[in-house]
């Protein structure tokens, strides 16, 4: 048997990463068992489904690494998902019931009035062919159920071990609207069973749905997968996530300048026994990943965690790994700069912001500097006091000495001031290491517009 997993997502929206991380699990468990991830696209919501949401998902899971063995679309699929209705019609399991959303409503408060469980009585079974005729003669349309065996279903979860559910505590699920289209279910399971799909891997909140689609799969002749239901992403305050949370998207975190390993990791080890670290490539976590080690709570996706993931991950990166990225983004001074502001980048994409502060001309540039007065006439003694060039990274140490012995300043009195007016920023890389590439003129012509 080849394992086969697949992620299903709706084009309809931006991936979270809520959905990445499912992805990203069943991405690692058909490698480490050397099977095939298939992606597909439950594309039936033909309202809502857009192709740009297509291109924006394939964009996403490339970006963190995962590389599909197969790619369908749901919607070309629909005469194996109408041959799949017509059998269950044809024997007995699917079946006509016309109640309308309020009526139905009006049922489930009785029942509860009367202290019993809101489950569909099915009331259509017992309508005559003229009882039917009727309620379509007064141009109603009949949604259809599935005809559930009401019994014990019983499986054996990947992450929460054996698991149960009776199918008589249920009401029978609908698997097509009243205007003809299908609800996720039965097109979900047709294409898993045409598919070969032998895991489904996917969040706990699917957990009460299993047992209806498992007797959904052997009404249908075909043999359930193996079933493994993972904790739950939420917000780093706990919110659940969404579509709609562009901050947790995959494309807002791509486009903060997060490394893909850096969000794959944070993903796939928050909330499971393993240690949260960096990696570069996610094929790397495949060996150590297992299921079992995924524990039974939400597990918080926090971004405050993720940058200093990140960070981490940045600080490990040789500047043959980031030259080209550098270019892009107008980022000169080659592997001396890297090795200069790198270890203290959270993202790749600071040391632009690094480049700019060290090279602009333009004292616009240079963010304003909070100076006392007596700063500024340090200021004026430390230009004068300024070594000759050439300069290099013992430059900073000699000139600083000299204002020591000069001005009797020391600790942060004799290092901040030069920092603000030369960087405009109290934090950052090593000034003996960023000096030399501010170089000696703009380096007295930002003493001289801050001093007095």
């Amino acid at each position: 048997m080849t394992v086969t997993v697949r992620f299903a997502p709706s084009p309809t929206g931006r991936l979270h990463i809520g959905n990445a991380r499912t992805a990203l699990f069943n991405w690692l468990f058909a490698r480490k068992h050397g099977g095939r991830f298939v992606l597909r696209f439950d594309d039936t919501d033909a309202e809502r489904s857009r192709e740009e949401h297509v291109e924006a998902i394939r964009a996403d899971l490339a970006w963190l690494g995962i590389r599909p063995d197969l790619e369908v679309r749901q919607s070309e699929r629909r005469a194996l998902h109408d041959a799949a209705a017509e059998r269950l019609r044809r024997e007995g399991r699917l079946y006509a019931a016309y109640e309308t959303a309020d009526e139905l409503e009006r049922k489930r408060k009785r029942q509860r009035a009367r202290r019993l469980p809101p489950v569909y009585d099915r009331a259509a079974l017992e309508l005559s062919e003229a009882d039917r005729a009727a309620l379509e003669a007064e141009g109603r349309k009949p949604h259809w159920r599935f005809l559930l065996d009401r019994r014990q279903v019983h499986w054996e979860d990947g992450v929460r071990g054996a698991q149960g559910v009776d199918t008589a505590s249920m009401s029978d699920p609908v698997l097509i609207r009243a205007d003809g289209s299908y609800l996720y279910t039965l097109p979900s399971i047709v294409d898993d069973i045409d598919l070969s799909v032998t895991h489904v891997i996917r969040g706990e909140d699917h957990v009460a749905n299993t047992g209806a689609q498992i007797e959904v799969f052997e009404a249908l002749g075909g043999n359930p997968p193996a079933f493994a239901h993972h904790n739950l992403l939420v917000g780093g305050e706990g919110e659940a996530l969404s579509k709609r949370i562009g901050s947790l998207s995959v494309e807002s975190l791509r486009e903060a300048g997060y490394e893909p390993g850096s969000v794959a990791a944070l993903a796939v080890l928050i909330g499971t026994s393993l240690a949260v670290e960096p990696i570069v490539d996610i094929d790397r976590l495949a060996g150590q990943f297992d299921l079992a080690t995924i524990s039974r709570g939400p597990a918080r996706f926090d971004p405050r965690e993720l940058a200093k993931l990140n960070a981490r991950a940045v600080h490990a990166l040789g500047f043959e790994e980031v030259g080209a990225r550098l270019d892009a983004l107008g980022v000169g001074g080659g592997a001396a700069f890297w090795a200069a502001v790198s270890p203290n980048l959270e993202t790749v994409q600071e040391a632009a912001d690094w480049w700019r502060i060290v090279s602009q001309q333009a004292m616009s540039q240079i963010p304003d500097a909070e100076l006392c007065d007596d700063d500024r006439a340090y200021l004026a003694a430390a230009a004068e006091a300024l070594p000759g060039e050439p300069w290099d990274d013992t430059t900073w140490g000699a000139w600083t000495a000299a204002l020591k012995e000069r001005t009797g300043r020391k600790g942060k009195a004799l290092f901040m001031p030069l920092r603000l007016a030369l960087t405009g920023r109290s934090r950052g890389p090593e000034m003996a290491a960023l000096l030399p590439f501010i170089g000696r003129d703009r380096t007295v012509a930002r003493l001289s517009a801050r001093g007095l």
